[in-house]
C-alpha cells in the first residue's frame, strides 16, 4: 500500500472540497464544514496530537486557499466570515505569496553539525584538522562542535573517516537558496518576504505542510460564472502532468467554464525569436560578454535582490506568459486570462504584467478538476488551432529555451556558446556572482529555478524525469517545425 503524503493530501483535499462546493452551488451555506468533510466524526488522528487539531489546521489551511495570510487573521472567526471580498485583509494582489501556519510548524531546531557517538576519538583528528574557524576540538577521546565558533560549513562532516558527523536539517531553510527563512523566538519559521525570491522550494520541502501559497483559485472559480469571456493559457510543462493528452486538458478547462484555451508555446515562439535577435544585436554586434535568459521570474527577482551586478546581462525580452496574454487580449477584446502555472513565481510575475489577470497552479487545477466531478480520461481532446514550433513545447524542459532560441537565430546558432543553470542554490549563485564579474566562458546561459526546468516546479504534480519525457513525446507529435507566431 503507498503512504501517504499528509501533507500533499490535506492541501488537495482542502482545494478539492472548495471546488466542489463551489460547482455544487453549496460553498456558502456549507463552507464551514470543509474541515469535518475532510476528517468526519469518528477519525483518528493521522499526524498530529488529535482529530481537533488537525481541522484546526485544514481550517487555517483553506482560509489560504482563500487568499488569506493565515499568520494575520483571527482564528475565532469561522470560515465563513473570510469568504467575502469586502474584508479589509483580502488582498489577492498582496506581494507576500507566501504565508506559515504556525499551528503547523514543527519548531525545528537550528540546522547545524553534530558529533555522533560512532566518534572514535582517533588520533588524525581530521575533523579539527579541516575546520577554518577552530569549532571542533577533543575532549573525553570524543569530537565537540562549538556552535558558537562553527558556520555550518560541512568540512568537518566530509573530513570524518567513520561518517560520525552528521547535519541536523531543517527542510525549509535547507530548501531556501537565498536565506529568507528565519526563526522567532519560538523556533518557528517566519518568511522574510524582503529576500524571498517566491520560488516556492521552502513549501515543496516542508514536510509538515506549514508553509503555503495564498491562493487565488476562489478568485479564478468566480469568474468562471462571470459574464467576461476567459482564456486559460497553459504552461508547456503541462503535457507531463496529468497522465493525458493536452487536448483532453483543454476540454476539461470547457467543462470548467473557461470560454477560451490558448497554448503558451505559442508565447514561447514569440519570446525566442525577440530573445535571438537581441543576443544578436546585444552579443554578437554590440560586443557584451553573454547574456542570460528572462523566462524564469524567480530568477530575475533572484538578480534584482541579491545579485544586482547580474541585471546588466539579462534579456530583455518578455516571457511566454507575457506575449500569450498579449495576444489574447488582441484577439479577444475584454478577455481575462489566467495563467496555469508549474510554480510560484509566475503569480508574482502576473501581478507585474497588466497583461495577466489570474495565475492558478497545476495542483489547483487539478482540485477543481476533481471539485467538478470530471473524468480526463473520458474526456474528448479537443485539438489546438494552431501549431507552436517543437522547441517551444519544450520550453518547460532543461534546454528548451536554448534550443527555441537557436533554431529562431538561424545562421547565427553557430555563435552560440551555451550553458545551462538549473536547480537554484547557493553554489549556483555563487556561480552566478563570479559570472557578473566576468568569468563565464559561455555567451548565452540559460538560468531555470527548478531543478529539470519548470517541469520541477514547486506545484507540479509528476517526477520531474517522468514528466520531461512526456513533454518531449508530446512535442514532437504536435509541434510544428516553422515559426507562426509572431507580435
Amino acid at each position: 500500500m503507498k503512504t501517504i503524503d499528509y501533507s500533499e493530501h490535506f492541501k488537495m483535499e482542502a482545494l478539492t472540497e472548495i471546488s466542489r462546493m463551489f460547482y455544487s452551488g453549496t460553498i456558502k451555506k456549507d463552507i464551514n464544514r470543509i474541515p469535518f468533510n475532510i476528517i468526519p466524526k469518528g477519525s483518528e488522528a493521522a499526524f498530529r496530537c488529535c482529530v481537533h487539531k488537525e481541522r484546526a489546521i485544514l481550517k487555517l489551511r483553506t482560509l489560504a486557499a482563500f487568499g488569506y495570510s493565515v499568520n494575520e487573521i483571527d482564528e475565532a472567526l469561522p470560515i465563513s466570515d473570510y469568504v467575502s471580498k469586502d474584508n479589509p485583509e483580502f488582498d489577492h494582489k498582496s506581494s507576500k505569496l507566501l504565508t506559515v501556519m504556525e499551528s503547523a510548524c514543527s519548531a525545528c531546531v537550528k540546522s547545524r553539525f553534530m558529533v555522533s557517538e560512532i566518534c572514535q576519538g582517533c588520533l588524525s583528528r581530521k575533523c579539527a584538522a579541516n575546520c577554518p574557524f577552530n569549532a571542533v576540538s577533543l575532549k573525553a577521546h570524543k569530537a565537540r562542535i562549538d556552535q558558537d565558533l562553527c558556520k555550518n560549513c560541512g568540512k568537518c562532516k566530509e573530513a570524518c573517516p567513520y561518517g560520525a558527523i552528521l547535519k541536523i536539517s531543517v527542510p525549509c531553510e535547507d530548501a531556501c537558496p537565498v536565506d529568507a527563512i528565519k526563526k522567532t523566538g519560538k523556533g518557528l519559521a517566519v518568511i522574510d518576504h524582503s529576500l524571498c525570491i517566491s520560488c516556492g522550494r521552502c513549501m515543496e520541502a516542508c514536510p509538515f505542510g506549514a508553509i503555503m501559497e495564498r491562493s487565488q483559485i476562489l478568485d479564478v472559480l468566480n469568474l468562471t460564472r462571470g459574464p467576461k469571456p476567459l482564456a486559460a493559457m497553459l504552461a508547456p510543462s503541462i503535457a507531463g502532468q496529468f497522465g493525458v493528452e493536452v487536448g483532453k486538458i483543454t476540454t476539461a478547462l470547457k467543462e470548467l467554464g473557461f470560454t477560451h484555451v490558448y497554448e503558451v508555446a505559442l508565447g514561447a515562439d514569440i519570446t525566442a525569436q525577440n530573445e535571438a535577435h537581441e543576443f544578436k544585436e546585444r552579443v554578437i554586434d554590440g560586443g557584451q560578454k553573454f547574456m542570460t535568459t528572462s523566462c524564469c521570474h524567480a530568477y530575475v527577482r533572484l538578480v534584482k535582490k541579491h545579485i544586482p551586478e547580474m541585471e546588466a546581462y539579462i534579456s530583455h525580452t518578455r516571457t511566454p506568459m507575457h506575449y500569450t496574454a498579449e495576444l489574447i487580449r488582441r484577439e479577444i477584446p475584454g478577455a481575462l486570462t489566467v495563467f496555469v502555472s508549474p510554480c510560484l513565481s509566475k503569480r508574482k510575475e502576473a501581478q507585474e504584467d497588466p497583461f495577466v489577470d489570474y495565475v492558478i497552479t497545476f495542483e489547483e487545477l487539478k482540485a477543481m478538476i476533481r471539485g467538478k466531478g470530471i473524468n480526463l480520461k473520458e474526456c474528448a481532446s479537443t485539438q489546438a488551432d494552431r501549431k507552436a514550433t517543437k522547441e517551444a513545447l519544450k520550453f518547460g524542459i532543461r534546454g528548451g529555451v536554448i534550443e527555441t532560441v537557436k533554431k529562431a537565430a538561424g545562421e547565427s546558432a553557430s555563435l552560440i556558446r551555451e550553458e545551462l543553470i538549473t536547480d537554484l542554490d547557493k553554489k549556483t549563485i555563487f556561480k552566478l556572482k563570479a559570472y557578473a564579474k566576468g568569468h563565464c566562458a559561455a555567451n548565452l546561459v540559460e538560468v531555470m529555478s527548478c531543478a529539470g526546468g519548470c517541469v520541477g516546479g514547486c506545484a507540479t504534480l509528476q517526477p520531474v524525469k517522468e514528466a520531461s519525457e512526456e513533454v518531449k513525446k508530446y512535442a514532437d507529435a504536435c509541434g510544428g517545425d516553422s515559426f507562426e507566431m509572431k507580435l
